[in-house]
């Protein structure tokens, strides 16, 4: 009798030593966005999700993206985007309209208060990145953390794209 394990990989599981690295990566890197997070809210009452979509439309041309290239940008899934939008729109920081070359489509632009919410954020926010994650770290450090977030994004993008 054949054995179908005989033609898969042979199983690697991770040593002890790595799984250590692991989850000091993932504990360490929830603190930070959890913290940045906490500050974002209490200084300038917007949440992480908020920042993401309205950093997004600070950098279209006409701070104005399709839901569909939004979600893209900042990598969430269009139902979690569509939510998202929904509570963002009763807050005023956005407004959707119809997609001018798309009558299917719809467009996600920055409204006036999101501007104004998303500039008082960012002075707070980009302080609390420098005390939080920056100045934890020496320039050496910081390079090197360049290389494997690099590394692993490497890694990571699928395999037509790379």
């Amino acid at each position: 009798m054949n054995d179908s394990r005989d033609n898969r990989r042979p199983r690697r599981l991770p040593r002890k030593a790595e799984l250590e690295v692991w989850r000091e990566y993932l504990e360490t890197a929830e603190a930070v966005r959890s913290r940045l997070a906490s500050r974002l809210q209490s200084e300038a009452d917007l949440s992480m999700g908020d920042y993401q979509v309205l950093l997004a439309l600070s950098e279209a041309d006409g701070h104005a993206l399709r839901s569909s290239e939004l979600a893209s940008r900042i990598d969430w899934e269009r139902s979690r985007l569509s939510h998202h939008l929904g509570r963002m729109e009763k807050r005023g920081l956005i407004a959707r309209r119809p997609c001018p070359d798309d009558n299917r489509g719809a467009e996600v632009v920055m409204s006036d208060e999101g501007s104004k919410a998303f500039h008082a954020a960012t002075v707070p926010h980009l302080e609390a990145v420098r005390e939080l994650f920056i100045d934890a770290l020496t320039a050496e450090q910081l390079e090197q953390l360049r290389s494997v977030t690099g590394s692993l994004r490497q890694h990571l993008r699928p395999q037509s794209a790379a």
